[in-house]
Formats: C-alpha cells, sequence, structure tokens
C-alpha cells in the first residue's frame, strides 16, 4: 500500500483508508464482532493505516470497538474521528452543537472510548448552523494546543465555510462523500478550493455505498434492516434506472480485468481523494486494497465521466432531511 501526504500539514497516511462505520449495524445487523477484529487487522497487515469513526456511530459503539481491534497496534494507525450532535453519556442524541464547551466534552469521551491519550485526525461531523465555523474551529485548534488533538477537519462542508475555517486554524482533511455517483465535490468548485489551500480530500461512500460494486441489483439485495432502503438511489424504481450505468462501469472492470468495486476506487483516486471505502469481510478488504494497484487511463476516465454524470443518475445521495444537515 503506496502511502501520501494528507494535506500539506505533515499527516502521513496510506493512499486508501478503512471506514469502519458498516461493522456497527448502519447497514444491517452488526457483523460477528471476532469477524471485524480479525478484517481490522488485516486491514493493518496490507499496509492501510486511515482508519475513520465517529461517536456517533453506534453510538460509541465503533469508537470502542476500534480499540478493542486494534489498541495494542495503535502506534502503526492513524485514528481519525468526528463530533457534532450533543449526545448524552448514554448515547441519546441532541442537537448538532459546535461550541468548544461541547467539543471539549466531546473529545474527552472520544479519547476514552478509542483508548488514546490524542486523536490523530479529529472532524467536525456536520456543520452547526447555530455557531460560526471560527468559534468552532478555534475550539478545535484549543485540543491541537493541549495535545489532545493532532490534525483537525470538517466534514460535508462548502467552499466558503472551508475557506473560513481554514483562516482560523489549517485544515488538513475535508471528508465528503465522493463517487462516480456523488461527484458535486467536483462540480461545485469545492476540490479545486482544497486543492488551493492544500487541504486534503478524504472521500466516504467511494463505491457509492455498494451501489457501483454490481452487487445490488433490486432492493430485496438490501437487508430488511438495511438503512440503504431509505436512501432515494435506493428506491426499488432508481436502483432499476441506475443498473445501466453500474453496467458499464462493470464493462470497463472486465476490461481491466478488475472487479467494478475496484474501477470506481480507481476513480475516485484519479481525482487526488483518499478513499475509505467499508467492508465487514476480509475478501472485500482485499479486494478493494489492490484497486491500488489500479491507475486508469484517459480514455477510461473520459468514459466514465460521460457515462455517469449527475444527470445520469437516479435519484439523490439523501433525503432533502439529510441533505439539510450538509453544507455543500
Amino acid at each position: 500500500m503506496k502511502t501520501v501526504e494528507l494535506g500539506s500539514q505533515g499527516l502521513i497516511v496510506s493512499g486508501q483508508g478503512f471506514g469502519a462505520m458498516s461493522m456497527s449495524g448502519v447497514y444491517g445487523a452488526s457483523h460477528d464482532e471476532a469477524q471485524s477484529i480479525a478484517t481490522l487487522n488485516h486491514a493493518v497487515d496490507l499496509g492501510i493505516t486511515l482508519f475513520d469513526t465517529a461517536e456517533s456511530y453506534g453510538p460509541f459503539e465503533n469508537e470502542r470497538l476500534l480499540r478493542r481491534a486494534l489498541g495494542h497496534r495503535r502506534d502503526e494507525i492513524v485514528l481519525a474521528t468526528k463530533f457534532g450532535l450533543d449526545f448524552t453519556d448514554e448515547g441519546e442524541p441532541g442537537p448538532l452543537d459546535g461550541r468548544p464547551e461541547h467539543i471539549r466534552r466531546a473529545v474527552e469521551r472520544s479519547l476514552r472510548h478509542l483508548g488514546t491519550d490524542a486523536i490523530d485526525l479529529y472532524y467536525m461531523h456536520r456543520l452547526d448552523p447555530d455557531t460560526p465555523v471560527e468559534e468552532t474551529v478555534g475550539g478545535m485548534a484549543e485540543l491541537v494546543a493541549a495535545g489532545k488533538v493532532r490534525y483537525i477537519g470538517l466534514s460535508e462542508v462548502s467552499a466558503a465555510t472551508i475557506r473560513r475555517a481554514h483562516a482560523v486554524h489549517p485544515l488538513t482533511a475535508v471528508q465528503s462523500e465522493m463517487s462516480l455517483f456523488s461527484r458535486d465535490l467536483l462540480d461545485n468548485g469545492t476540490k479545486a478550493v482544497l486543492d488551493e489551500l492544500g487541504i486534503g480530500t478524504v472521500a466516504y461512500s467511494p463505491i457509492g455505498r455498494g451501489f457501483l460494486s454490481g452487487s445490488i441489483r433490486s432492493v430485496d439485495d438490501l437487508a430488511p434492516d438495511d438503512s440503504r432502503r431509505g436512501l432515494p438511489r435506493f428506491s426499488p424504481e432508481n436502483i432499476a434506472a441506475n443498473l445501466a450505468l453500474v453496467d458499464h462501469v462493470r464493462a470497463i472492470a472486465e476490461r481491466r480485468g478488475a472487479t467494478s468495486a475496484q474501477v470506481a476506487l480507481a476513480w475516485v483516486s484519479a481525482q487526488g481523494a483518499v478513499a475509505i471505502p467499508g467492508t465487514k469481510r476480509r475478501s472485500f478488504l482485499e479486494e478493494n486494497a489492490a484497486a491500488q494497484n489500479i491507475e486508469l487511463n484517459a480514455e477510461e476516465l473520459a468514459s466514465l465521466n460521460e457515462a455517469v454524470r449527475p444527470d445520469t443518475v437516479s435519484g439523490a445521495r439523501y433525503t432533502p432531511q439529510q441533505l439539510a444537515s450538509t453544507d455543500r
């Protein structure tokens, strides 16, 4: 696994990271913990160093899982987690809270759950509309000065917010949904601003929440309790409408002797982003990691960009309520 500098503040990570969210029941029932721990350790063995979680996954349980799985390998990994909602210690969610006093409480809880003295990369999960981003980032900067956090970042924010935040304290990364199906980070100019300011781009759901792997052909392929059933893009009619796009990706993959998921990940890498695909299975982990060996040529990239465009993808990535919490 190659390594890259994420942003321009000196944080070195693997060229592909690991998103641990799905191990805590988001896409159906949680995986067997022993298998999850084995998968996480196998990721480290493959050279993956960047592991992404959040206090809201579970809530709290995903951070605790990473502690149980990788606590003995803490010096081999880069831990990234996020704060946002004002949770009680029992896990009851409150409103988004970007005030420094909340951030101080949240970081202490995450440090405890992760079993570490310092978080490598600490994100604001969603922007608090009632707190100026300058105030929020100022509170995060205090954590850096105190040695509790090494680097800071934001998630799902606009170019204007990024500029305001970066002026208070340098951002190392911005995390957003990014895939062939979700390209607005490129189309709305946000990625250009990140590159201009030397801020790294971390792409979550880089395989389109599994859709671009080709394994989802109907809504019946999703477990009854899978949260994707509530997303517009995974309605029966939108799944059917998007299958032709998935098949286009598969055709390119077959010519390369690769899988559809690998081509989807290679496309994200070609945009200069670090993808953090998640999986519960070691076989899929190995498949994802092998995408680092695929470099799409100009013809393949042009074909993908022409076929899979915002106007050809059916269904929004989030519901209107979920989109309202983003600052994209």
